[in-house]
């Protein structure tokens, strides 16, 4: 003990106060992660040890597994939609709150309450009989002279009733893109509108570029949550269907870990969902010299 103390002695503080979150980290990340990619190479059921198998998951996986290629075009077809749906709305319903209106701030709670819901059970109920046969969706089109249509169990409609519920959820995303949009100055506007710059070509020239960096951190943010969606396709579309439409990644890690009990499979869909998570990061980290814009 006392050779203990005398070695926390030696240490300076600030590296003291980080030992928590380095054991944090360590334990609960760094070990539970390797401990993942060990489980990938394995049968593993929670009532017997981990059987090596080498690389018999990731074979099946990706040659006979007649569900792995379809989640990961609905995971896509999810994130590289539903992503920049988010990042544009949110980006333009904080354009308009940054003007000074009456009741702004009124509309600046309003449109960030769905975000505080957030995907909770709830919502998704609700916004599951929002697209029923007989919802409201489906009552508006009636109304106009159309067809009602089969949101929820049509394999071409359903994946994009889940990028809505998401694109309705911008709320916190727009608070970041209104506080970027208060800190740019207006002396660059007044000096772009002496020049005879119109509003289009100060957004692009003035606006865009200054807060790129706030677009960076916004599109990772978006982009991890997408990839990590689980509540919505569970709930609104029955475990991923129809015909498994929105089967995301996500979603069927959980069915293997779980209703199957096929920890070893669901531990190398994980590892597959990380790399995927790790390869679109790296090349936007690798692109962001190209448009992010810092002020040095």
């Amino acid at each position: 003990m006392k050779t203990i103390m005398k070695i926390l002695r030696r240490i300076p503080a600030p590296y003291l106060l980080l030992i928590p979150w380095f054991i944090g980290i360590s334990v609960f990340r760094l070990f539970a992660m390797g401990l993942q990619f060990y489980y990938s190479f394995t049968e593993f059921h929670p009532m017997g040890a981990p059987i090596f198998i080498g690389l018999q998951n990731y074979i099946f996986m990706f040659t006979q597994d007649p569900v792995f290629w379809p989640s990961v075009r609905a995971t896509l077809q999810y994130v590289l939609v539903g992503t920049p749906l988010v990042l544009i709305m949110a980006l333009f319903i904080a354009s308009i709150l940054n003007f000074k209106l009456r009741g702004v701030n009124f509309f600046r709670t309003a449109y960030y309450i769905p975000s505080i819901l957030g995907g909770n059970v709830a919502v998704s109920i609700l916004w599951r009989s929002m697209f029923d046969p007989q919802g409201p969706v489906n009552s508006v089109i009636v109304a106009f002279g159309g067809s009602p249509i089969n949101w929820i169990m049509n394999p071409t409609f359903a994946p994009f009733t889940i990028i809505l519920l998401s694109a309705w959820q911008f709320g916190s995303v727009m608070l970041i893109f209104l506080a970027a949009l208060q800190n740019v100055s207006p002396s660059l506007y007044e000096a772009a509108s002496i020049d005879g710059a119109s509003k289009t070509r100060q957004l692009f020239t003035i606006t865009l570029p200054i807060i790129t960096p706030v677009i960076l951190f916004n599109t990772m943010n978006v982009l991890l949550r997408h990839f990590q969606e689980f509540n919505a396709p569970f709930l609104i579309t029955n475990q991923g269907g129809p015909l498994n439409a929105t089967m995301f990644l996500n979603l069927r890690i959980y069915l293997h870990a779980f209703p199957m009990v096929s920890l070893g499979y669901a531990a190398a869909l994980t590892m597959v969902l990380l790399l995927g998570i790790g390869s679109i990061s790296a090349i936007i980290f690798a692109t962001q010299k190209s448009w992010v814009h810092y002020n040095d």
